[in-house]
């Protein structure tokens, strides 16, 4: 059974309920930081996995060799759970998963933060080799993408901005763990997406400013594949939830909701 965090309750004013899904190297605890208080208190019944092999999830002896169709098939497990249709809410890696979920499910709505483009990560990897290339060597050689994320510096490197709080990318870091290698090779080349087959439904797409990942040229052709437009949130890094101003980032998601019905 897989860790599952919950708060809030289906009402009649919001009877969709969110499902978040965290990117590679986090588990539900991400969400649990601020965004599911922060959803919860505005009447939405919140659910946040940790992902097989994640946080208190079963799965880590066998991490390594996990792919994005096991995750895809977790959260599947977790939606059937719940009380009615969700609405996705699904950050890096777990953007990417969703994308992959909605070739073959359907969802009430849909929130990509700071995705993983259909196409993949091949320009991120790229850029990672250049910028960490003796971390990118041992992750690679080891098949282990722990040492890409081994000290805060690196964290912040990938997922906050250079004025965040050290105890903030401290605490972050702590809490960072080993990502499946197979999931990697997935979203590199051998599972991309197919944006034909991803159901078309109410879709919000986000960015982040000073994203290291996956910077706003990459999520405005994320948007593109899904016709639909990209908005760029100001002065934030890739851990959107996690990063100093969260709350804009939650209040424009809020918003967008409303807009939902």
């Amino acid at each position: 059974m897989l860790e599952l965090i919950a708060k809030g309750s289906v009402t009649a004013d919001h009877p969709a309920p969110l499902l978040f899904v965290h990117g590679a190297w986090h588990g539900a605890w991400c969400w649990d930081e601020h965004f599911l208080d922060y959803f919860a208190g505005r009447g939405y019944a919140c659910f946040a996995p940790s992902l097989r092999g994640h946080g208190m999830s079963p799965g880590i002896e066998r991490l390594r060799w996990t792919r994005i169709r096991d995750y895809v098939d977790d959260v599947a497990e977790t939606a059937a759970r719940l009380p009615a249709q969700p609405i996705l809410i699904a950050h890096s890696m777990g953007g990417f998963v969703a994308q992959k979920y909605l070739e073959r499910h359907s969802a009430a709505g849909v929130v990509l933060l700071a995705a993983v483009p259909p196409g993949g990560v091949l320009p991120t990897t790229l850029s990672i080799a250049r910028h960490h290339p003796r971390e990118f060597a041992k992750a690679n050689l080891s098949m282990r993408l722990a040492p890409l994320v081994a000290t805060p510096e690196l964290a912040r490197d990938l997922f906050f901005t250079t004025t965040t709080p050290d105890s903030d990318v401290r605490e972050c870091q702590r809490r960072l763990q080993d990502e499946s290698y197979r999931a990697f090779l997935d979203m590199l080349a051998l599972d991309l997406v197919d944006t034909d087959r991803v159901e078309r439904i109410p879709m919000l797409v986000l960015g982040a400013e000073l994203d290291a990942i996956f910077p706003p040229a990459r999520v405005h052709r994320t948007a593109a594949a899904y016709d639909t437009a990209a908005e760029i949130l100001p002065g934030i890094g890739h851990d959107v939830m996690l990063e100093p101003g969260w709350e804009a980032v939650a209040g424009r998601i809020g918003k967008w909701l409303e807009n939902q019905g």
